[in-house]
């Protein structure tokens, strides 16, 4: 922490954090960690519609970012597109490996139980998955922008500048993912 002339603490940006984290500065590290934590979770979350998976996806993320740390070079000095993109990467190979699991396993006996209780209380978290799942189905370039903005909450510049594509590629996107995914949602 720097103080300005006025006595009062500044807080180092993500820049100057990641730099130090890159020389090997596992207190700036933290710091960074402990800024973008929930945020990343948060983004876990929306992507995966698991808590637990959240979790995961989060530790995951900050594994990545530290072993990483000295190749990354940040968008306008934040991390927190960078990490949203790697949190999205590990989303879906963890879902594609999840599949591939599913489909070597032989399905399961029919088996009367209280899984009718467990059912109903599955269908109220089951429209989280249904959006993870449309969002699973946009073509690639959509479901990046969906991924950063929309879930993500980033700005359309920094989705842009992340992506290295135009801003209005970006607005064209969105735009294309949002109706798909009010399609896609209609039809479940």
């Amino acid at each position: 922490m720097r103080l300005t002339g006025l006595g009062a603490p500044v807080e180092p940006g993500d820049a100057d954090l990641w730099a130090r984290a890159a020389r090997g500065d596992r207190e700036a590290f933290t710091a960074l960690v402990e800024r973008h934590a929930q945020a990343v979770w948060n983004h876990a979350y929306r992507l995966t519609g698991s808590w637990a998976s959240a979790e995961d996806l989060t530790s995951g993320t900050f594994l990545t970012a530290w072993r990483r740390r000295g190749d990354i070079t940040l968008v306008r000095d934040s991390a927190l597109p960078w990490l949203f993109t790697v949190a999205g990467n590990l989303a879906r190979d963890e879902h594609r490996g999840r599949a591939r699991l599913l489909r070597r396993m032989p399905a399961p006996a029919a088996v009367s139980d209280h899984a009718d209780g467990v059912a109903d209380r599955i269908d109220s978290e089951a429209r989280p998955q249904r959006i993870v799942d449309a969002v699973r189905a946009l073509p690639a370039a959509q479901r990046q922008v969906v991924e950063l903005c929309l879930l993500g909450e980033l700005p359309i510049a920094d989705a842009a500048a992340l992506l290295e594509v135009a801003e209005v590629t970006v607005r064209a996107h969105l735009s294309r993912a949002r109706a798909r995914l009010r399609a896609l949602l209609e039809e479940t």
